[in-house]
């Protein structure tokens, strides 16, 4: 007994776990796993609808697609197997080569163009001035508005009349009306204007994002040494927006291979298909020509496309970066 006491004098706290606790609820741990249970309850309650409104208008319509690319889509008369041929089909189409041809020099040049515009108007509109805000949200603007309104603006802006807005500048400088959207020659550069235009703003957000980051002593420590813009812009805000270059090189790659809509709306693929793209020729197989079978394993071969292209550009950056 003796020896009991004085293990407890020497360690008060030896014993606290076996003394029972009067005044402790004992249902107060599995009401914590009720509160638990409840709250996990509550999030898959938000979750699930939205889950399966996902599944049903993304995922049952891809696997119905990827079905669908190896039959020949016959409705009411029911399908048949075709295997690879549709994809032999699409592969051996000539305009659909030149639609893809057409589509790399849009996305390469549109998102060159759009990665320097944006990375110009973020340095631009860098700082905490009281109004630069305002300017920030009106050069944003391009981005919030639909797709469609901005190629049927820029449309109007094209008119290939002397009066039109644009051919009414040029001629100010002696420069006689050019057809921008009606000549081959000059189509897919003028459909290339519009994308860079909505996509520079895209990524000036992203851009401002990363240039927030960097230290203020930095600049200031380079201007102390005499180093120019250039040199401040590849010693400092290169290597600082590595992770925001990443992004939008890979987002770029993405819409490069989606565009559809300003191209249907300018110019629908032509003329003589100069601006025929991936999702236009897709689309005019599909619900024009209702070869519904060709136009599935089109898309599934951009789908199998932009996974490829956005891992390796992932990769590739990735590998600069750690080098």
């Amino acid at each position: 007994m003796t020896d009991v006491i004085r293990r407890s004098a020497a360690d008060p706290t030896r014993d606290a776990d076996r003394t029972p606790d009067v005044g402790r609820d004992p249902r107060r741990r599995p009401g914590r796993v009720r509160r638990l249970v409840s709250r996990g309850s509550i999030i898959w309650g938000f979750l699930i609808p939205a889950l399966l409104l996902f599944t049903y208008f993304k995922f049952i319509p891809m696997f119905a697609g990827i079905r669908m690319s190896f039959h020949d889509v016959r409705p009411f008369l029911g399908d048949e197997w075709v295997g690879w041929a549709n994809y032999a089909a699409v592969l051996g189409d000539e305009r659909f080569r030149s639609a893809i041809w057409h589509t790399i020099l849009l996305g390469v040049g549109g998102s060159a163009g759009a990665l320097v515009g944006g990375l110009a108007l973020a340095l631009l509109l860098e700082g905490s001035s009281k109004f630069l805000w305002l300017v920030r949200t009106a050069a944003f603007l391009p981005v919030v508005t639909a797709t469609a309104v901005v190629a049927e603006v820029w449309r109007i802006i094209y008119y290939p009349a002397a009066d039109g807005y644009l051919n009414a500048g040029l001629g100010l400088f002696g420069i006689e009306p050019v057809r921008f959207l009606e000549d081959p020659s000059t189509a897919l550069m003028s459909v290339m204007v519009v994308g860079i235009w909505q996509g520079a703003p895209y990524n000036m957000v992203i851009f401002l994002a990363g240039l927030a980051a960097v230290d203020r002593s930095l600049y200031e420590a380079a201007a102390i040494d005499g180093a120019g813009v250039m040199q401040r812009l590849r010693h400092i805000v290169v290597p600082a927006l590595r992770p925001a270059l990443t992004i939008v090189l890979v987002l770029a790659a993405i819409r490069s291979l989606r565009v559809f809509t300003d191209v249907w709306v300018l110019t629908g693929g032509g003329p003589s298909g100069a601006t025929e793209v991936w999702m236009t020729r897709t689309y005019s197989l599909g619900f024009e020509r209702n070869e519904v079978g060709i136009a599935s394993a089109a898309s599934i071969l951009l789908l199998v496309v932009t996974v490829v292209l956005t891992l390796a550009t992932a990769a590739a950056l990735r590998r600069r970066k750690d080098a």
